[in-house]
């Protein structure tokens, strides 16, 4: 049987190439996205739709891996176009009432919330749907399978179609050309015992390849996981040895960033390239995480934290 065409639409965020993709696919009675980006993304996804002869109005179903501002910040305005959203039980009340999911992004962005993620709309109730882990949504003819997996996030889903595992940010942060990846571990949920339980399950699905949000479709998922599971062993181990000096959050900033960025040229990474990945995947942001994981998971307590939300 021909293998469905899936077609990979750069987003362009912040003008800047294969950051952030929503992936469309086809079928009996219109066509869908796996994520649909930010508010401030809208205009370069209904633009690459065009492109393939596609209007707004043609989407009719947008499954959302999580809810993160990079993932599925436009959804509100994809439900006010007919769209039905599918999306974790744990996000489905952000995205009808995004209140504290965006004071929370706020604290973080300041100033840049507009410029970086435009507008949230809330999803409007009757457009809706509440994913179940394993329970197929079944659209035109295709079937989508959700599989919890969290510790990127709690409200965590990849999909598997075909043999395609849609792996949101559970599969890692990857740009074409290199065998580099990073791991985006944003606060608050950020959780390494739970990452390592949802590669084990990725790793018995039946896929041959891997299509991340960030960014493109890849035929060696198991090099993929591998190389993963790898790079949260060592951030867990740096963070373990970073920890022993009680650095300041700033402090663990700067040198998991000094550290991230010299793995990266070593591998021949440019300059270029490094931005595109700091953009898929700040890293300020993942030293965030660890900060609060430290507190909330290794030591028991995450009081005295000022850790937020990542958008």
């Amino acid at each position: 049987m021909a293998k469905t065409r899936i077609v990979t639409l750069d987003l362009k965020f912040k003008n800047c190439r294969q950051t952030i993709a929503s992936y469309l696919i086809r079928h009996s009675q219109g066509a869908l996205l796996i994520e649909c980006g930010p508010g401030s993304t809208v205009g370069n996804l209904t633009a690459e739709l065009a492109r393939e002869g596609l209007q707004p109005s043609d989407i009719t179903h947008v499954l959302l891996t999580h809810i993160h501002l990079d993932h599925g910040g436009a959804a509100g305005w994809w439900s006010g176009q007919g769209a039905e959203i599918h999306v974790h039980p744990n996000g489905a009340p952000h995205l009808l009432d995004p209140a504290k999911l965006l004071a929370s992004a706020a604290r973080i962005y300041g100033d840049q919330m507009q410029s970086l993620w435009g507008e949230f709309l809330p999803v409007e109730e009757n457009r809706l749907r509440v994913a179940q882990d394993g329970q197929a949504i079944k659209v035109g003819g295709h079937e989508f399978i959700p599989v919890n997996t969290p510790g990127h996030a709690e409200h965590h889903f990849a999909y598997l179609f075909e043999d395609v595992c849609f792996s949101g940010d559970i599969g890692g942060v990857r740009i074409p050309g290199h065998s580099y990846l990073r791991a985006p571990m944003p606060p608050p949920e950020l959780h390494f015992g739970r990452w390592y339980e949802s590669l084990a399950r990725l790793r018995n699905l039946k896929m041959t390849r891997m299509a991340p949000t960030h960014f493109g479709i890849y035929d060696d998922p198991a090099w993929q996981l591998d190389e993963l599971e790898k790079h949260l062993h060592a951030a867990e181990e740096w963070l373990n040895s970073e920890m022993d000096s009680d650095p300041t959050l700033e402090l663990l900033r700067e040198h998991f960033t000094t550290w991230m960025n010299e793995q990266a040229r070593k591998q021949g990474l440019t300059e270029e390239e490094i931005l595109s990945y700091s953009l898929a995947n700040p890293l300020g942001m993942s030293a965030d995480g660890m900060m609060r994981y430290w507190r909330k998971v290794v030591l028991g307590s995450d009081k005295s934290t000022n850790v937020t939300l990542k958008a």
